[in-house]
C-alpha cells in the first residue's frame, strides 16, 4: 500500500514521460504553480561519503523514496559509476535496474561529463554514444556538462539523448571572477538553444557552492528575460552553508527545478537539506509541485539508522567552509582530497594549499570553472607546487594536454609564457605549434576491445560488461572476477561490509539474496588445513558451508622495504631501473618486452588522484622486463621495468 502523494497530478513519472514524450512534461513543469526538487542522491553520497553510500542502504529507503515525488533522483553518474565498480560495491547497470523495480514512479538522472562521460579524460565518439544508449535503459533525465563550457564537447550526448526520448538537460558550469558575467552566461545559453532547440531543460551547475543567494538570483532572472520560455534547474552545494538562500533566491527568480537531499544524511559539501529548503519556499508563497512531505519524513526517518555506519567516510574537515569562496573547490571533490591529504601525510598543508597556492593556480591558468577533470588538474598543480616548492615542476599529461588546447581553447585568457615554460621547458613555443590544438579521440574497434575484455576475464562479456569495460577497464575487469569468486555481495548490508573486529564465533545475523529472499548465517568454527590455510564453517539456513581463506606467508616476517628519494630514483632511471615516483595505479604499458626505446619515450603510463602521469625512459635501449601490469599498485620507489643498453 503506498501513500498518496500530495499534489498528485502535478507529478511526473517515467510512465509519462514515455507516453506523451519531452515537449509535454516540459509544458506541465511550466504550468505547474509552484516548483519541483530533484534528490541529488548521487551528490551527496559522492561529496559528504566519497561515494560510499552502498547499495543496500539505497534500496532500503527505496518506497519512500520512490512515493515523495521528486521531479527526479540523481542516483547515477559523475564518480559513482567508477567507484562502484572499484570499491566492489555493485554493477552500476545492475544497480539502476534493480532500483527501477523497485520506484517505478521516479524518474532517474545521471551526471554526464560530457566527452568524459562517469570518467576523467575524453573518450572516442562511438564509445560515448554505445555508453549513453545503455544507461539511457534506465536514466530518463541527462544533466550534461563539460569543464571548459565547451558545446561542441558536449554533441555526441546531446544526440544520443534525444534520440532516447530522455530529457536532456545541458549545463552551464557557474563560477565566479570578472570573466563570470550575466552576459557571458546568457550567451552560453544561446550556443546550447542553437544546437539542441528549445525543448531541454537548463542547468544551473553551481558545483562549488559559489556566489550569494543575490548573485544566482540575478543569473536566472538575466537568463529568464532573454530565454522566459526556458525551465532552469538549480544546482548546487552547499559548503559554505549558504546554498539555502540560493536555492530561495533562484526560485524566487524563476527556476522551476531545484535541487536538495535527505535531511538525515546530509552533511558540509554536498546538497542542503531539502524539507528545509521547501518549508523556507512554502513560508515564501512557493509549493513544491507533487512533494509528499511525509514520505521524505519517513526516508529520513530510516536513513538516520544507516548513517552511523558510514561514519569513516565523511570527511576529516568538519563544518562548514566560507574559504569555498576563494579555492573554489567543488563539493564533490573536497572530502576526497582531505582523504589523499591525511594518506599522504599533508593534512598540515591544506589551509595553505586550500587559501593561498590553489586560488593562485586557478587565476594563472585561465579562471575556468573548477569542476572534473578541470578541479582534479587544479588540485593536484596546487598540490605538487607546494610539496615539492618548485611551482609547475613534473606537470601531468592532462595539465600539458589543458596547455596544448586538447580539451578546447580557453575560455577567457592563456596562461603567462612563463608557465608554458616552466611546463615544457624553454621550447615550449614549438612544442605548442606543433602539439597544440584540439584533440579528438579517434574512434576504436569495439570487436577488438570485446575480444581484450573476454580474454582477461576468461569468458564472454555481456554488451553492458564492455560498456563499463570501456569506461574503466582495469577496475572494470577487477570487479568482474571479484563478483564471479564472491556473487552478489551488494546484498550486504553496511553494518557488515564496513564491521570492524570480524565476526566470532556464534555471531548470527540475516541477510536477503539477490531475489529478496531472506537467509539465516551464523558464524561456525574454524580450522587450519595441512597446508596452513583456514577453513571456516558458516552455517547458512542450518546447512553447515565450509569457506577456505588461503594465508599467503602468515607468520613469516615480512621484508622491510626499501625506500627511495625522488634524486636516487632519477639516478637508478639513468642506468635502465625505471621505479615509481608516485603512489598510483598503471593504467597502459604501450611497450613490449624486447622492444628497442628512445630516451623520452613513453614506457609506462601511471594514474594517481584521476591524473595521468607519464613514465619515461631516460636512456636508449632494450626492455628487457616488465615487472607489472595494468591494474597493478605501485608505491614510491616499485620497480616498474628494466632497460638494457647492451
Amino acid at each position: 500500500m503506498t501513500r498518496r502523494t500530495q499534489n498528485n497530478d502535478a507529478r511526473i513519472t517515467p510512465q509519462e514521460l514515455r507516453r506523451n514524450g519531452v515537449r509535454q512534461v516540459l509544458e506541465k513543469i511550466r504550468r505547474a504553480g509552484g516548483y519541483y526538487v530533484t534528490n541529488t542522491e548521487r551528490d551527496l553520497s559522492q561529496s559528504d561519503f566519497k561515494n560510499r553510500i552502498m547499495p543496500h542502504t539505497q534500496f532500503l529507503v527505496a518506497p519512500q523514496r520512490n512515493d515523495a515525488g521528486f521531479f527526479s533522483i540523481e542516483i547515477t553518474g559523475g564518480a559513482s559509476v567508477h567507484v562502484d565498480m572499484l570499491r566492489k560495491q555493485m554493477n552500476p547497470l545492475e544497480k539502476l535496474e534493480v532500483l527501477s523495480a523497485n520506484m517505478p514512479d521516479t524518474l532517474f538522472q545521471t551526471l554526464c561529463r560530457g566527452v568524459n562521460l562517469f570518467g576523467y579524460r575524453p573518450y572516442p565518439e562511438n564509445v560515448i554514444r554505445l555508453t549513453v544508449r545503455s544507461f539511457a535503459r534506465y536514466v530518463h533525465v541527462w544533466r550534461v556538462f563539460d569543464f571548459l563550457n565547451h558545446v561542441s564537447n558536449m554533441i555526441p550526448v546531446f544526440e544520443e539523448v534525444r534520440e532516447s526520448g530522455a530529457i536532456l538537460e545541458p549545463s552551464i558550469c557557474f563560477s565566479t571572477g570578472p570573466e563570470h558575467t550575466d552576459a557571458y552566461y546568457v550567451g552560453k545559453v544561446g550556443e546550447i538553444l542553437a544546437v539542441t532547440g528549445e525543448d531541454i531543460l537548463l542547468c544551473i551547475k553551481n558545483h562549488g557552492g559559489l556566489g550569494t543567494p543575490k548573485r544566482i538570483g540575478a543569473l536566472v532572472r538575466a537568463i529568464r528575460e532573454r530565454y522566459p520560455d526556458l525551465v532552469i534547474h538549480y544546482h548546487g552545494h552547499n559548503t559554505d552553508g549558504a546554498d539555502l538562500g540560493r536555492i530561495v533566491a533562484a526560485v524566487k527568480n524563476g527556476a522551476k527545478i531545484v535541487d536538495a537531499s535527505d535531511h538525515a544524511m546530509t552533511g558540509f559539501y554536498g546538497p542542503p537539506p531539502l524539507l528545509t529548503a521547501v518549508d523556507i519556499l512554502s513560508d515564501e508563497g512557493y509549493e513544491a509541485a507533487g512533494l509528499n512531505r511525509q514520505a521524505v519524513i519517513d526516508a529520513s526517518n530510516i536513513l538516520r539508522g544507516e548513517r552511523e555506519h558510514y561514519r569513516d567516510f565523511e570527511s576529516q574537515f568538519l563544518g562548514f567552509d566560507p574559504t569555498a569562496q576563494i579555492h573554489k573547490l567543488p563539493g564533490g571533490a573536497t572530502g576526497s582530497s582531505f582523504e589523499q591529504a591525511v594518506k599522504g601525510g599533508f593534512l598540515h598543508q591544506m589551509p595553505n594549499i586550500l587559501q593561498n597556492e590553489l586560488p593562485r593556480v586557478h587565476v594563472e591558468l585561465g579562471n575556468w570553472w573548477s569542476v572534473t577533470p578541470g578541479s582534479q588538474i587544479l588540485w593536484t598543480t596546487a598540490v605538487n607546487n607546494v610539496l615539492k616548492g618548485a611551482r609547475y615542476r613534473d606537470a601531468n599529461d592532462d595539465l600539458k594536454s589543458l596547455m596544448l588546447g586538447r580539451y578546447g581553447e580557453f575560455p577567457f585568457y592563456r596562461p603567462a609564457d612563463e608557465i608554458y615554460e616552466a611546463v615544457f621547458g624553454k621550447d615550449w613555443k614549438a612544442i605548442l605549434e606543433r602539439d597544440g590544438g584540439y584533440q579528438r579521440i579517434e574512434d576504436i574497434d569495439l570487436a577488438v576491445e570485446r575480444k581484450v575484455l573476454e580474454h582477461r576475464i576468461g569468458r564472454a562479456a555481456t554488451d553492458d560488461e564492455l560498456v563499463l569495460y570501456l569506461q574503466h577497464p582495469n577496475d572494470a575487469v577487477d570487479f568482474f572476477k571479484f563478483e564471479a569468486k564472491y556473487g552478489k555481495t551488494w546484498v550486504l548490508s553496511p553494518n557488515i561490509w564496513f564491521r570492524k573486529g570480524g565476526f566470532g564465533l556464534g555471531d548470527k545475523f540475516e541477510i536477503p539474496d539477490a531475489y529478496g529472499r531472506l537467509h539465516a548465517v551464523e558464524i561456525g568454527p574454524k580450522r587450519r588445513t595441512k597446508a596452513g590455510d583456514a577453513v571456516t564453517y558458516l552455517v547458512i539456513d542450518h546447512h553447515p558451508e565450509p569457506i577456505l581463506t588461503e594465508l599467503e606467508g602468515e607468520g613469516v616476517p615480512a621484508k622491510k622495504k626499501i625506500s627511495f628519494t625522488p634524486k636516487e630514483i632519477e639516478a637508478l632511471a639513468k642506468t635502465g631501473d625505471v621505479r615509481s615516483q608516485i603512489i598510483g595505479t598503471v593504467s597502459e604499458i604501450p611497450i613490449s618486452e624486447g622492444e628497442e626505446v628512445s630516451a623520452g619515450q613513453i614506457l609506462i603510463v601511471l594514474e594517481a588522484m584521476k591524473m595521468l602521469n607519464n613514465v619515461i625512459a631516460e636512456i636508449n635501449g632494450r626492455v628487457a622486463e616488465i615487472l607489472v601490469a595494468p591494474g597493478d599498485r605501485v608505491e614510491v620507489g616499485d620497480p616498474l621495468i628494466v632497460v638494457r643498453t647492451e
